[in-house]
């Protein structure tokens, strides 16, 4: 049971309204009604989202480093969200579990993708610049070297948010690893 109050989207006012008004209209989850109990929760989702959507990643690339994040924090509330987004974004079933598992997803880049996000997770990004040089050499840019940057501090956000809310999920399960 989630710690904060779950916030009405139709009660919510200042900045949550806006959102809930506005971008979250069609989204109204548990995770946003949490956030909601702040005036800055929302937007900085938000604004975190919106930068990503100026990323040179496609949404499958997007939520497949969710879900190498949500996996590293032992997030149960985005790895269902993003098994889920990332199915609709081009990923296979079979990859958003390998993606969870830390297994190859039979997609070069993407692996590359996720390796190198582990390994910014694991070492806290103190990388080598050998693993820069594999990950662009794998068809990453300079651009993608920010932006997996950026997709990880905006996923840790979330992640965070709901270990400390314990927000109930309200989506369908992901498969369990095996």
């Amino acid at each position: 049971m989630a710690r904060l109050p779950v916030i009405d989207p139709s009660k919510a006012t200042g900045t949550a309204k806006e959102a809930f008004d506005g971008p979250l209209k069609a989204m109204p989850i548990n995770i946003f009604k949490g956030m909601a109990n702040s005036q800055a929760g929302l937007p900085a989702y938000l604004g975190l989202s919106g930068a990503l959507g100026k990323s040179t990643f496609t949404e499958a690339e997007k939520e497949a480093v969710a879900l190498v994040v949500a996996s590293f924090n032992d997030c149960e509330y985005c790895a269902a969200a993003h098994t889920m987004l990332g199915t609709k974004a081009g990923l296979s079933e079979d990859q958003t579990i390998a993606l969870r598992s830390g297994r190859s997803t039979g997609d070069a880049k993407i692996d590359a993708l996720a390796t190198f996000t582990n390994r910014i997770l694991a070492t806290k990004g103190f990388v080598e610049d050998s693993e820069i040089e594999a990950y662009k050499a794998a068809g990453f840019t300079d651009a993608n070297v920010v932006d997996v940057v950026i997709v990880i501090t905006f996923n840790t956000y979330t992640n965070l948010f709901n270990h400390v809310n314990d927000t109930t999920v309200d989506m369908p399960a992901p498969p369990v690893l095996a």
